[in-house]
């Protein structure tokens, strides 16, 4: 994905035709939801039997998608609410402050013997590989907040943006006075079982929500335009941002 980028939202239609597939279009399975998502939005940008995805996704509400794309979508199917696409090119500069929001499939390269590259693992996982069975449940609890922060971090450091420090964080608070929130937090951790073209794929998923510094605006627009993480056929990567 480069320049001449379009964000959408597009709402499955609660009439017919649609609301008749409603249940196989969103279906209730978590891992079953992304893939059918996945089909489902693939209609609006399916022109051509080779084309390659040039879009990100992520379902915010039940039925409720937001797309950022190079094409502009096309409901050739009339099986969505489509709102005017809107050219999608802030303007930027460093130390802006944006809100944002991010699902991710965050993951670590873990070395494997005999292979040159190392394969991909969830990183709240691997954070947790050693750890004995009987206190995974309480170590992945502090997993997802130490290493879900870490991931995104050395996401920033490399694509343009920093995570800033807040009262809550450990900077100064004076006496009596209220920590303020922190600025980032991951509010959630879950596994999904993904059915795609062969063998069942099993995926880890970490929702964001904070505020980050712009550091270098034309990496953190090429970044945001490319994704963050794995997954981003099923809905993991489109990081939703809006000015503080």
């Amino acid at each position: 994905m480069s320049d001449g980028l379009f964000l959408s939202r597009a709402r499955v239609r609660r009439h017919a035709p649609a609301a008749a597939l409603r249940a196989l279009l969103l279906p209730d399975d978590a891992g079953r939801r992304a893939g059918a998502g996945h089909r489902l939005v693939w209609t609006l940008f399916a022109d051509a039997a080779d084309r390659e995805r040039d879009f990100l996704w992520r379902e915010t509400d039940a039925g409720t998608f937001y797309i950022l794309s190079r094409r502009p979508p096309e409901d050739a199917h009339d099986l969505f609410d489509l709102d005017p696409p809107k050219p999608f090119a802030p303007a930027l500069t460093p130390g802006d402050r944006l809100a944002f929001t991010l699902r991710a499939n965050a993951t670590v390269a873990k070395k494997v013997e005999g292979q040159g590259r190392g394969k991909p693992c969830d990183v709240v996982m691997a954070a947790i590989k050693e750890v004995p069975p009987g206190q995974r449940a309480s170590a992945r609890a502090a997993a997802v907040s130490t290493a879900g922060r870490r991931w995104l971090e050395a996401q920033g450091a490399r694509c343009g943006f920093t995570i800033p420090a807040s009262e809550a964080d450990g900077g100064d608070v004076d006496e009596g006075e209220e920590p303020t929130r922190s600025s980032l937090r991951v509010m959630g951790y879950r596994t999904l079982r993904v059915d795609h073209r062969g063998p069942a794929a099993r995926i880890g998923v970490l929702d964001y929500e904070g505020v980050l510094d712009v550091q270098d605006p034309t990496q953190f627009l090429a970044s945001l335009a490319h994704g963050f993480g794995r997954a981003k056929a099923f809905g993991c990567g489109l990081m939703l941002v809006r000015r503080v």
